[in-house]
């Protein structure tokens, strides 16, 4: 006699959702350790420099830091970068279910610093690549251009659908923000995980930044994040089992690409200047 229970596809089906799930939180569990570093490298690096006075730091850094005469540009790309660290530590704060649950009050105050912080810092981007010029060709500046776009629209959304109380609709739109948001971040880590992997600059010239691979880059800082994002989304809603599983693994590789870039930025870029 067979003891053993046939498992129903009532039982596969939830294994697979599971599994998506947890793929889902591994890697945002992976990525908040990347953000935190990326955090503590700009608090540290930057902030210290300031208290110290060395603005040389910078331009060791930033081809076009501190430059003499040009206040505006200066005090937009200090204030640039001191927005970076507020939002980089309250984006990763305002996804903890934990804070929404417990804290709403903060998850509603921080949400609205957020929006804020993201639609200045988009647009003083515009300026800094535009007006006061930064590194890279036009092509990639395209890139930066669509970016900053994408975080005006997508958190004018999140904003609209969390004032109607529309908190699915306004969930959905405050991921994709974190996402776009996310893009400096995702374009350093697929940077260095693209050097880890050929261990030479491929694609592309170190002294000019330019190349098609930075290219490539410069818009898959965004798209690809988004395009991996509405997939889990739409699959998490309806979809097959085995297509749930996929993509489990699917997000599973990639929390596996995202942790070779995120050390290689730690170990190339962040940690020496810390």
């Amino acid at each position: 006699m067979n003891t053993h229970a046939r498992t129903s596809p009532r039982d596969w089906s939830a294994t697979a959702k599971s599994a998506l799930n947890n793929a889902g939180r591994f890697w945002f569990l992976v990525a908040a350790i990347g953000q935190l570093l990326f955090f503590a490298y700009i608090v540290i690096f930057y902030g210290g420099s300031t208290v110290r006075g060395d603005f040389d730091a910078w331009r060791k850094v930033l081809p076009r830091g501190m430059i003499a005469g040009d206040t505006t540009g200066n005090f937009l790309l200090a204030t640039h970068l001191l927005m970076a660290a507020i939002i980089t530590f309250g984006g990763l704060l305002q996804l903890l279910p934990a804070v929404r649950a417990r804290v709403p009050v903060l998850h509603r105050w921080n949400g609205r610093l957020y929006v804020v912080i993201a639609v200045t810092i988009s647009l003083g981007s515009l300026y800094l690549v535009w007006v006061r010029g930064t590194v890279g060709d036009t092509s990639q500046h395209l890139g930066s251009t669509l970016n900053a776009f994408l975080i005006l629209l997508c958190a004018t959304l999140a904003w609209r659908f969390a004032k109607a109380r529309d908190f699915a609709s306004h969930r959905r739109w405050a991921l994709r923000l974190f996402l776009v948001v996310s893009g400096v971040w995702f374009f350093r880590v697929g940077l260095m995980l693209w050097l880890l992997i050929h261990q030479a600059p491929v694609g592309f010239d170190p002294k000019a930044f330019t190349g098609p691979f930075l290219t490539f880059l410069a818009f898959a800082q965004t798209l690809v994040p988004l395009a991996v994002l509405e997939l889990y989304l739409r699959t998490q809603q309806r979809a097959s089992t085995a297509l749930r599983f996929a993509l489990a693994v699917g997000i599973s590789l990639l929390t596996v690409a995202t942790a070779g870039g995120i050390f290689g930025a730690a170990m190339m870029m962040w940690l020496p200047r810390i």
